[in-house]
This record gives structure tokens, sequence and C-alpha cells, in this order.
């Protein structure tokens, strides 16, 4: 049996990567890592928790994952079934011609990431697991643009199903939404390059990554943690910054703009008005 290490390293070589639940189950319940989009198709009791919302599933269900939207998946049944598909967004369009997967009614956030599969559908779909698995191990020099067609023809054929209508609120849409915010506020971190500059800075910011109102996020943040989401950005802005200060040697411009602020000294106000000291001073201590 293939390790959590080692499905990680051929995801991060190939760009993709298929097996099968029952064969690898164990592999497939505490996989946590969600730098990859992800289908699943699988037959047994769960219960996953997607952005602010839940399901609940006793049967076969075909599962689209957004490395983008934070979601968790509870294995209920002690018999599960069925197999995983994982790859890139680079994998499935090297060349970026198509609408971003973001924007599918499959894996957008309000869209549609869970299909009810009758036995014959999960029958067709099984076959097309299978080939891509097959593929996967074979010498074939064009396998890759193959699995693509593979991939495709799974997205094509949900499309064309019915969405499940078993969506349910959670029982605390609050708690659900603060969760997903902070998730989505941690996946920002660490800042490893002054290249890659932080994306989300603004409460705006995650309330559009998260399709709600800003309001709706502030209030639902604010009851929960007690604290505004600009103050949770901010606060965890500032850590970033401490960190970068004291274990890195780039220059101050150059956190600036990696914390995504426009001009050095609005990160400079920034930093002192919070810590009460200086950018470079801290540096100093």
């Amino acid at each position: 049996m293939r390790t959590i290490s080692e499905y990680n390293t051929r995801l991060k070589l190939k760009g993709f990567n298929a097996f099968q639940i029952e064969a690898d189950g164990n592999a497939t319940r505490v996989y946590s890592r969600k730098e990859f989009y992800k289908i699943c198709l699988t037959t047994g009791k769960s219960r996953i928790h997607y952005a602010d919302r839940s399901f609940e599933a006793e049967g076969t269900i075909l599962f689209f994952g957004n490395p983008h939207i934070p979601y968790s998946w509870e294995t209920l049944s002690t018999t599960y079934a069925g197999y995983t598909c994982l790859f890139s967004e680079d994998f499935l369009d090297p060349h970026n011609r198509s609408e971003s997967l973001q924007q599918s009614p499959l894996f957008k956030i309000g869209g549609t990431p869970i299909l009810e599969i009758i036995p014959e559908q999960r029958d067709f779909l099984n076959r097309i697991f299978r080939k891509m698995i097959e593929e996967q191990q074979s010498d074939y020099v064009n396998k890759d643009d193959l699995i693509r067609n593979y991939i495709n023809l799974i997205l094509h054929e949900a499309l064309k199903l019915q969405p499940s209508k078993r969506y349910d609120q959670s029982k605390n849409a609050a708690v659900r939404l603060t969760s997903v915010f902070m998730e989505l506020l941690e996946r920002q971190f660490p800042v490893e390059s002054p290249d890659s500059p932080l994306e989300l800075r603004r409460a705006k910011d995650y309330a559009e990554n998260l399709a709600v109102h800003v309001n709706h996020l502030n209030r639902s943040v604010k009851e929960v943690t007690g604290k505004s989401t600009t103050s949770h950005i901010s606060d965890r802005i500032i850590g970033e910054a401490k960190a970068i200060l004291h274990h890195t040697d780039w220059n101050i411009s150059e956190i600036a703009f990696a914390l995504g602020f426009e001009y050095p000294t609005y990160f400079n106000n920034f930093f002192k008005k919070h810590t009460g000291a200086s950018p470079s001073a801290f540096r100093k201590v």
C-alpha cells in the first residue's frame, strides 16, 4: 500500500493521481492535502461539510472538491468503496485555454459539488476511473492527454445529471462560515517569497472568495469569535510580518509588497499602529 507521502510526491511530479478506495481506503480517509482538485466516486455512508453547507450520503455519490474551498469528509460506515482522482488545474488545461475550473458549476462555491448516482451511472463511471488507473500505470507516450479526456468525460457526464437536493444549511451557519473564513485565512500563510504576495488582504476579498456579502461575513465572524473579520486578518498579517522580520533578510519594501501593501510607508504605519514599533526597530530587538 502506498503511503500518503508517496501520493503527494506523485501529485507534485505529475499533477495527477487516481486510485481505488477499496485498495487504499485508509489513504483516502486521512488524505488532508487540498492543493488539488478532487473527484470521488464513493459508495457508503458519509457526511461532507463543504463551505457553509453539510450533506449526508448513504449510497453512491460523485463529489467534486475545489482546493480553494475548505471542506471535510467524515466516513460513517465501516465499508466504503469507490475511486478518487486528484489533479491540478495545470494538468487538466496545460495551455490555459479554457474557463477556470473555479467557475465550473461543479467546483465553484455555491455550485453543485455532490451528485447522487444510480447503479447504471455508477457502472459507467467505474469503468472510466479504472481506465484512468490503467493509463496512469502504462507506458503510452500520450497517456496524459488520454487521462485528460477521461476527466473531461466525467465532468460532462456530471453536468448532465441533476444535482442532489439533500443539502442542509449547517445547524449554525455562522459557525460554519466562520470556520471556512478562518481556514481560508490560514491558507494564505506562510508567505514564502516576495514574488508571491498575499492574495487576500481585506474582509471584502474573503467575502468575494466565499461568495457571501461582506456584511454577512462580518456579522458571522463577530458573533462567533467576538472579533471583527478585519481584526483577524490584521492579527494574522502582523504575526506573519514578525516572523518574516525575524527569520529572513528581506528588506522592508519586499516585506511590504509580500504582505499586500502598495507602498512601504503603508506597511510601516500599519505595523507601528499594531505593535508600537517600526518594522526596522522590531527587527533589531
